[in-house]
């Protein structure tokens, strides 16, 4: 068998997308597939073949770099007519974005006859606009409301609609965004699957030496962190002994380690669909606050803190509410309880169930 796997970011690119890519691609290389894998990257020329290093228990795999460099416009061109000697040969193509790979991928994929599974974890469209306008509008309420598009935005949507109505199947890590999805893009519920994120076994980690609340992620206003810094700043000021460290870029194990470390981790972001950022603290036993706007919220409200991200006082009450050391160790307690996990081979094994009923 041939899998071909289309993302936007690869190590040593740092971001959830980036780590997905590498393991799954590991995943179906131990087993013996045939795997490709097209990606961004940030270098002057524009292609590179490599083979894959030593990090890969198995290496059989190849890696194909467009460079980000290139224009946009030019760069997805290029990514589609690298695509297509890759596509006539391939048993089966898994895209990890619904726009940048999203769009090239399934559209060669339909020329050619090729099966096109989409996976589906963020939305590219209402990032862009949140950051663009300022305007927060949560996931929901974006597509309830639908603000009026510019003629970029208007095209984004029109792209992105195409790749998520002509692919053969999607892949969403939660329930609670494929609802949005279907409803909004009218998309068909019999070919929406659930491929929930990673979910990995129980770590050690240490006692934190003081109450330190992490954030980590892109510096995007959906991401709220105007606001937390706020927060924190009005905290230190009124003398409590809370302290924020944001961390911005940072490869993934040095995001592990400062995890293992740390008092607690802080995502009150407008939404967050499934972030891994959250999921690497449970792993760690570290309790989390958590905006309520997420796909994750049935699955962990007995675990975690969840805050409304517009709610100033809200989301301060909460801190402070960790900040108590007995409520800190019920916390904990609880977040130690939570031992539901998802491998990468049932990840793997949920790809190849869809694609035996295309």
């Amino acid at each position: 068998m041939r899998i071909l796997i289309c993302t936007g970011i690869f190590p040593p690119d740092i971001g959830g997308p980036a780590q997905y890519a590498k393991a799954i691609a590991e995943e179906f290389s131990k087993r013996g597939i045939d795997v490709q894998v097209i990606t961004y990257a940030d270098f002057a020329i524009s292609k590179s073949k490599i083979l894959i290093s030593k990090q890969i228990l198995n290496p059989k795999f190849q890696i194909i770099f467009i460079s980000k460099i290139l224009p946009k416009g030019i760069r997805h061109l290029l990514y589609f007519l690298e695509l297509i000697p890759f596509v006539l040969k391939t048993d089966l193509i898994i895209a990890l974005d619904t726009f940048s790979v999203g769009f090239p991928t399934v559209l060669a994929g339909k020329i050619f006859g090729k099966k096109t599974i989409l996976r589906v974890g963020g939305d590219f469209l209402w990032e862009t606009c949140v950051e663009k306008t300022g305007n927060l509008m949560t996931l929901k309420d974006f597509y309830a409301e639908m603000p009026r598009l510019t003629l970029k935005q208007r095209l984004i949507y029109f792209l992105q609609k195409f790749a998520l109505r002509n692919c053969a199947a999607l892949g969403f890590s939660t329930t609670w965004q494929k609802e949005i999805f279907e409803k909004n893009y009218k998309l068909n519920p019999k070919k929406s699957f659930i491929i929930e994120n990673y979910y990995g076994e129980k770590i050690d980690s240490s006692e934190p030496k003081e109450k330190n609340f992490i954030f980590a992620g892109r510096p995007l206003k959906l991401k709220n962190i105007n606001l937390l810094k706020e927060i924190f700043h009005e905290l230190g000021k009124e003398k409590f002994d809370v302290q924020l460290e944001i961390i911005e870029n940072a490869p993934y194990e040095e995001l592990m380690e400062k995890i293992k470390k740390c008092y607690a981790v802080i995502l009150p972001s407008i939404s967050d669909i499934s972030p891994n950022f959250i999921l690497d603290a449970i792993r760690a036993n570290k309790p989390f606050i958590l905006t309520k706007e997420t796909g994750l919220y049935d699955k962990l409200k007995g675990a975690g803190i969840f805050v409304d991200p517009f709610n100033k006082n809200d989301i301060k009450e909460k801190i402070l509410l960790l900040a108590d050391d007995k409520n800190y160790k019920e916390y904990k307690e609880k977040v130690k309880n939570f031992n539901f996990t998802h491998s990468w081979e049932e990840i793997a094994n949920e790809f190849l169930e869809i694609y035996k009923k295309l």
